[in-house]
């Protein structure tokens, strides 16, 4: 799937960590150390008590199809080879939710509710990505 017109997200100061972890195989996310909650996506400042002691946490990279869509109808002609497939939000077990593919699934298959856990595809050297797949044994 990978290829050098594939686009790519930007790499910043805030989720350089993020992205570096995702190339050793590790989903990151964020955690305050005052108010103890989980923090997705990447940011300076928590969300809930606007502290800045944010330090970062392996995930377990297991969560739950929270909500999906099957894009049968691309915008971007880059991914036209690789319709049907499922863009769906996941609730990770630490509560935080993220966007991703779903990936070696029928796309009719997929259901809220539906457990899953992380798998990396490596697109370039730089990038990384975080994608989902059925939970093996379940």
């Amino acid at each position: 799937m990978s290829n050098n017109l594939w686009p790519v997200p930007v790499v910043d100061r805030d989720s350089e960590l993020y992205w570096k972890g995702c190339q050793q195989g590790k989903l990151l996310i964020q955690r305050c150390q005052k108010c103890s909650k989980y923090i997705f996506y990447p940011r300076v400042i928590c969300p809930f008590c606007m502290s800045d002691q944010i330090c970062w946490i392996e995930s377990s990279g297991r969560g739950e199809v929270y909500s999906y869509t099957i894009v049968h109808r691309p915008r971007n002609k880059v991914f036209a080879a690789h319709v049907p497939y499922v863009v769906a939000l996941i609730t990770l077990e630490e509560g935080v939710r993220m966007m991703s593919n779903l990936i070696n699934v029928d796309p009719d298959e997929v259901r809220c509710g539906m457990p899953v856990e992380v798998v990396f595809e490596k697109v370039n050297e730089e990038v990384t990505l975080p994608k989902f797949q059925p939970r093996r044994g379940e």
